[in-house]
């Protein structure tokens, strides 16, 4: 496993621009084989998170959400690993995720919307959950307010991280 011993807790996260840095440095802390598995609802800030990441790896950007093309390979800059960027929202199962026949090996894995589908894919990873509230409400039901806009990552809400190492 790689350093996010370090980061494992909970982070309480201002913006976006937070949101980011945290990713630098897990990014500089990750290393092939390492899978990270993020959770969270509409506009938490997974890719925000997967780009702050991807700089701190030095990979071949730019980083977006790979929703519709469920997986994005992103090359070392700086011969270091490269970065997988996989999207589990619209898999049905582990086995379409286990499909796409991932190098987990090589590469710094990071999947979004990943639990109870990235787990097989290595025996310990790193789960990475975000939580937003919006306008006092807990983070389950920020996606049912009829006024939020899930792509608004600068809303003034603080997001809460938390890191966590599982598996064997």
């Amino acid at each position: 496993m790689s350093g996010l011993d370090d980061l494992v807790g909970r982070h309480e996260i201002a913006s976006a621009a937070d949101m980011e840095a945290l990713g630098r440095r897990m990014g500089g802390m990750l290393h092939a084989g390492d899978l990270v598995v993020l959770t969270g609802p509409l506009g938490a800030g997974k890719t925000t998170l997967t780009r702050g990441i991807a700089e701190g790896l030095g990979v071949r950007g730019p980083v977006q959400s790979p929703t519709f093309v469920i997986a994005r390979t992103h090359p070392s800059l700086v011969g270091g690993a490269p970065l997988v960027h996989a999207d589990a929202y619209r898999l049905g199962s582990a086995l379409e995720l286990d499909d796409l026949d991932i190098d987990t090996e090589r590469s710094v894995v990071v999947v979004e919307w990943g639990r109870g589908m990235a787990e097989g894919l290595r025996d310990t990873w790193w789960e990475v959950e975000l939580e937003r509230a919006v306008g006092g409400h807990g983070s389950d039901s920020a996606c049912a307010l009829p006024d939020w806009d899930p792509e608004d990552q600068d809303a003034p809400d603080p997001r809460v991280v938390t890191v966590s190492r599982r598996g064997a």
